[in-house]
């Protein structure tokens, strides 16, 4: 029923893994490099590394494997090697994939594979640290020689404010007029308070403990009493709030690229956040980002706070609702007090480069190297 999270995960997944590397002789040509993306992929550079000890044509083939979140790691039982992946004993028994009594697929990846990657510079740095790790720092410290950080980049021709057909209107950096009619197409269609000059603030994200809806909740009271208007994909005290909440527990690609357009501000005040995309399209759609400052929101947003003159956004350092809210009261009161700074803000996120073009120029300088 899923790509993933269904009882036999294992399974599809081990046949995936060696499907790529028994597609190999099938082709006309003989990849250089493979690159792998999380646990569902880990076992591709283990049995690709298990094949070449018989066919020597694969031994050139170098693998890259990418974490992009080291909370999932694909575990199993001990007696998965053999009975259900297919391997000698020997890539349990050597540590190679053991890990505190289980079969740890994203370990085996990371110990196997030529290079790793994660999806940000400041993430990379992070797993070393046992509050990110997942119980993974040792092996993040044993591999930290090849290992490398490159943010995501997002796809600014599907993301685009110019040409969305999601939207109502639409406008560009240079002409941002349409960005109030998308407001007001939102605040109409949610039932918020038609006020074009009360900020708006937003959440796209998944309700996921370590996105910081822990705070919201500490904090919505002291939200509301900056004047905004709020709207979340939550649940969070919405009927306390009439006309000034919307609370959407759903996920609809077009209402979030809605949102997206009729924001002022976006809020992302993540534990830990790999790479993070939203605060990317937030910014190409002209919303200014209130983030805390940790994995690749903190390599993304540029801090506005002391008057930078590359400012895109607001940074907070701390896990906690009253650094939240100190934030949010100075983007809220520029957006007030400040009108053409605020526009600057959200000029510079608008045109900030957020392609995938600055990102495969990293990768294609890992293949190189490898």
């Amino acid at each position: 029923g899923r790509l993933y999270g269904e009882f036999d995960d294992g399974e599809r997944f081990a046949f995936f893994s060696k499907a790529v590397v028994d597609l190999l002789p099938s082709l006309d040509w003989m990849p250089d490099i493979l690159h792998c993306n999380d646990w569902q992929t880990a076992l591709v550079p283990i049995y690709l590394k298990d094949a070449a000890t018989r066919w020597w044509e694969i031994r050139h083939i170098r693998t890259v494997f990418t974490i992009h979140n080291i909370e999932y790691q694909g575990r199993y039982g001990s007696d998965s090697v053999d009975q259900l992946f297919g391997l000698d004993r020997g890539w349990y028994d050597d540590g190679t994939l053991r890990m505190d009594g289980d079969v740890n697929l994203m370990k085996g990846a990371m110990l196997m594979a030529d290079a790793v990657t994660t999806v940000s510079p400041t993430y990379a740095a992070q797993l070393h640290d046992p509050a990110y790790a997942e119980g993974l720092e040792s092996v993040v410290d044993a591999i930290g020689w090849k290992m490398h950080g490159v943010v995501n980049g997002i796809d600014t021709v599907t993301y685009d404010p110019a040409s969305d057909p999601a939207l109502p209107a639409h406008y560009t950096a240079a002409d941002p007029a349409g960005k109030a009619v998308c407001k007001a197409s939102l605040q109409a269609a949610l039932g918020l308070a038609q006020e074009p000059d009360t900020p708006l603030i937003a959440m796209v994200t998944r309700l996921v403990g370590h996105k910081g809806l822990d705070l919201v909740q500490q904090a919505m009271d002291g939200i509301m009493a900056t004047g905004c208007q709020f709207v979340v994909l939550g649940t969070w005290k919405a009927g306390q709030y009439p006309g000034r909440v919307s609370a959407q527990i759903l996920y609809a690609e077009d209402l979030s690229r809605r949102i997206y357009a009729a924001a002022d501000l976006f809020l992302m005040p993540s534990r830990s956040e790999p790479c993070g995309l939203s605060q990317m399209i937030a910014m190409r759609y002209g919303a200014v980002p209130i983030v805390r400052s940790t994995g690749g929101l903190a390599d993304t947003v540029r801090s506005c706070q002391v008057g930078q003159e590359d400012g895109t956004g607001y940074l907070f350092g701390d896990y906690d609702a009253g650094a939240m809210l100190s934030v949010i009261g100075q983007a809220t009161g520029l957006y007030r007090g400040d009108r053409t700074g605020f526009d600057t803000v959200r000029y510079r996120g608008m045109t900030a480069d957020f392609s995938w073009g600055r990102s495969a120029a990293a990768y294609r300088h890992i293949y190189e190297n490898l």
